[in-house]
């Protein structure tokens, strides 16, 4: 591979890049000075939107390609018609709306969306450096009215360990539809990341809800209560084709599905400094890019996953383990991958 195009062999030499330190990155932590633009929102908030961090244009282009991709398994579904949107007409999405496998994460519409200008020089805004990895996160096709599937109930939670407190990582999605009060998505718990080091200090005894991973915390009604009586208040946030969300890990969220006839599609895109992950980080990464499979929003990719969808409990017969449009990399965004950052 080379540091501007990607080939279905990624594993060819590359120039290595040092890794600078990062130098005035956000702390959210109430001492960080006024910006002047979202990054206040975000500092009081815990997050904030980016307004047309994707022009228009392209971002309906974007929609346009998730559309087809999913059209493309030529199982049923069509675009314009509602009654072909089932578990049987389209590959396997949950009932959040959350696909991460069949190599969608590394479509090419999928990193053409994390490699946009403004959704990349929003991250480095909050970390101050410009030398960033990206997450191979899932991609978002949230359908109105899925009898098919489980209720999409809430499921508030941080995506960050109660152990390791601080601002440690900021969460995005790039909104691809129109996004209304009542159209599903995003819900936030409106300041909660100040309180979360109070909170689990508070609740350090109590029974966690079961987790793969000690990177989630799901809060309890006893914990909904404790932030409803610190006068903590949930907001839905609303958005428009390109905008950009971003959210502090601490900050309890979750998402809904839509109540209208309006579908929700996001991408979720995550960027950290380079300088955070180590060489066994990127070289897990790298196995990840080679193998187009994903990971979680933590770019480091401690966790890798797979292509391997399920229908009925079985193998999913229209697995995909490629990308059915390869992404081609400018050197940007190869950059993203954290490939060129290994050391020879």
């Amino acid at each position: 591979m080379s540091a501007t195009t990607t080939t279905e062999n990624a594993k060819t030499s590359h120039i290595t890049l040092p890794v600078p330190a990062a130098k005035h990155a956000l702390k959210l932590d109430g001492n960080d000075p006024a910006y002047g633009d979202w990054r206040d929102d975000l500092v009081r908030d815990g997050y904030a939107v980016i307004k047309g961090a994707v022009p228009r244009e392209r971002a309906d282009s974007y929609a346009d390609a998730m559309y087809s991709w999913l059209e493309g398994f030529n199982l049923g579904f069509k675009r314009d018609d509602p009654t072909s949107i089932h578990k049987d007409k389209l590959p396997w999405i949950d009932q959040k709306g959350m696909c991460l496998q069949y190599a969608v994460t590394h479509e090419d519409f999928a990193w053409a969306i994390r490699s946009e200008p403004g959704v990349v020089e929003a991250f480095e805004k909050v970390y101050d450096d410009k030398d960033l990895i990206v997450s191979f996160d899932a991609i978002n096709f949230g359908f109105p009215n899925r009898k098919d599937l489980p209720e999409n109930k809430p499921w508030p939670h941080q995506d960050q360990d109660p152990l390791k407190p601080g601002f440690r990582c900021l969460q995005g999605l790039v909104n691809m539809l129109p996004n209304g009060p009542d159209d599903g998505g995003l819900i936030v718990c409106h300041g909660g990341h100040m309180l979360s080091e109070e909170f689990h200090r508070e609740f350090i005894n109590e029974e966690r809800i079961p987790a793969w991973t000690p990177e989630w915390f799901g809060f309890t009604d006893a914990g909904m209560k404790w932030l409803e009586e610190k006068g903590c208040q949930w907001e839905k946030v609303c958005a428009e084709p390109g905008d950009l969300l971003v959210w502090d890990s601490r900050t309890p969220h979750y998402n809904l599905s839509s109540k209208t006839q309006q579908p929700r599609f996001c991408v979720y895109t995550c960027f950290m400094p380079v300088s955070d992950a180590s060489q066994e980080d990127l070289l897990r990464k790298r196995d990840a890019f080679e193998r187009w499979v994903g990971t979680t929003h933590w770019p480091n990719a401690r966790h890798t996953g797979s292509n391997v969808g399920k229908r009925d409990g079985e193998d999913d017969p229209h697995n995909r383990f490629e990308p059915v449009n390869k992404p081609s990399l400018d050197e940007r965004a190869f950059k993203l991958t954290g490939i060129p950052y290994i050391k020879a």
